[in-house]
């Protein structure tokens, strides 16, 4: 039986991509009528869509788990084996499978998550629990158009606020130690009471992997639990500019502000990327100030202390410095054991002591390669039956730390590079026009720019005609949204990144 072609959820301009799209909304609206047996068949053709743009091993590993339980209509249901795999997911593949559902059954249709766990070690008894999908697109992209925002003055309740905290990023199973014992220990106070501490701002800085997100994500989780009525959200620097763009261009301007500033807890990962964006450091300057003399705690996490980020507004910088400043650093080896032996309970596994030192002595600057080094071993074990020796450990550790680091590019280079393999002129990427070939490799290059650059949006955009900053934020989710559904774009990117590294 032949393999049908990858299909392109983004395309505007193949023909046999819209006659696919609508033949599958064609028949969704057939069989839209609830039931198993619907679920079963609706999910079929999802994974059908999925498994094109997903490696074979991917999906065996990750799809092929999940089992279709019912289907109401507006509302798909599936079972899930493990909490673990939901947020794997979650965090991995969720916009593949929102975009793929929603073609599937409609824009409207809503996907519900089950895991079935046991009530205890000793219970037979069973309790289901339903988790969200997309829960990373719902946090991150509010509805300005045809919704109010949830938590708005015009949605009106205000218990259903969209927090969206990850359940496993708690205080209980962070690693304390010396990296991070001031962070921690004011993390911990905020929690507790919240906008009422001396740490208002809460600033927590350092590189990139090493619990940042952990951290200021159990604020919110112990806030909630707390008072589970609290208005807690958490958001990053991105996310605020593309919602604050799409309010300006949809007239939802007084609906964005509104929202914002009824927060309790407001809670904005990587700062540092605010750089560069001047109507945006100025809407976020207002909402600071708004929250800050309402009492309601302001958290914030960046790559670098406040005074050295760079194209942010001084007066901003001012703000950030009003409360506390706590860096983390990279761990010790007594707190890269400990990180290893709660990651290693988590997943069940019975790490020997030579193995937890050998990782913990070979992986030694970012809490996030530990974990990734620990699921790479417990993979190969799984999915190629190999022993779990230090031997393998050995194998593993060598391919995290023989890594090639990407040199810097330059905007040329970069230019150079895509410009030839879409076989376009250097000249083209910065002209006028809306030819999909040119656009193309527009939008290509600037992702790739600010993927393997440190060079601010507003610097990109002026490589490319004197584009503003929004044109290079938009051009970089289009790509993130290609890669997402296109095989041959991914393929694209995977070659050029490689190409330029090389």
């Amino acid at each position: 039986m032949k393999k049908s072609e990858p299909l392109n959820l983004f395309s505007t301009s193949s023909s046999t991509a819209e006659a696919d799209i609508t033949s599958i909304e064609r028949q969704g609206r057939i069989e839209r009528s609830g039931g198993s047996s619907d679920a079963e068949t609706l999910w079929a053709r999802c994974l059908e869509i999925i498994r094109d743009n997903v490696s074979e091993q991917v999906f065996k590993t990750w799809f092929e788990q999940i089992r279709p339980q019912g289907w109401d209509g507006v509302q798909l249901t599936v079972d899930l084996p493990s909490q673990f795999f939901y947020e794997w997911i979650e965090e991995h593949y969720s916009s593949l499978i929102k975009k793929t559902v929603q073609k599937v059954l409609g824009a409207k249709a809503k996907l519900q998550y089950q895991v079935v766990v046991e009530e205890g070690e000793s219970a037979p008894d069973q309790r289901t629990i339903k988790l969200p999908a997309f829960r990373g697109q719902s946090q991150q992209s509010m509805q300005f158009g045809e919704q109010a925002i949830p938590g708005s003055p015009t949605h009106g309740n205000t218990t259903h606020f969209p927090s969206y905290f990850n359940p496993r990023y708690t205080f209980e199973n962070f690693i304390r130690g010396e990296n991070n014992q001031l962070a921690t220990s004011a993390a911990m106070a905020v929690a507790d009471n919240p906008g009422k501490t001396r740490y208002n701002p809460l600033v927590i800085y350092g590189p990139t992997g090493l619990g940042k997100t952990h951290l200021v994500q159990a604020i919110g989780n112990r806030v909630l639990q707390r008072n589970r009525h609290a208005k807690v959200l958490y958001t990053n620097s991105e996310k605020f500019t593309m919602e604050y763009i799409n309010a300006i261009q949809t007239n939802k301007l007084p609906e964005f502000t509104n929202f914002y500033r009824g927060v309790d807890v407001l809670i904005v990962d990587d700062i540092q990327f605010l750089g560069g964006k001047e109507r945006t450091q100025d809407m976020f300057f207002h909402t600071f100030n708004a929250l800050h003399q309402s009492g309601k705690q302001v958290i914030l996490t960046s790559d670098k202390q406040p005074k050295d980020l760079a194209d942010v507004d001084e007066r901003l910088i001012s703000r950030f410095q009003w409360g506390l400043t706590a860096d983390i650093q990279p761990p010790d080896f007594e707190t890269r054991m400990a990180i290893l032996q709660q990651k290693a309970m988590e997943e069940g596994v019975d790490l020997e002591g030579d193995i937890m030192e050998y990782i913990a002595r070979h992986i030694t600057t970012s809490v996030r390669e530990i974990e990734g080094c620990l699921i790479s071993l417990l993979a190969k074990v799984t999915l190629d039956n190999r022993p779990l020796n230090l031997d393998l450990a050995k194998e593993v550790v060598r391919s995290v730390t023989n890594a090639p680091a990407s040199r810097q590019l330059s905007i040329e280079e970069i230019k150079q590079e895509v410009s030839s393999y879409y076989n376009q002129t250097v000249d083209s990427l910065s002209a006028k026009t809306r030819k999909h070939e040119v656009v193309l490799a527009r939008q290509m290059c600037m992702y790739l720019a600010k993927q393997l650059t440190q060079m601010s949006l507003k610097s990109i955009g002026m490589h490319f005609g004197g584009r503003d900053h929004t044109t290079v934020l938009h051009s970089c989710q289009q790509i993130l949204n290609y890669i997402d559904t296109d095989r041959k774009v991914r393929q694209d990117v995977e070659f050029l990144k490689k190409a330029l590294r090389s």
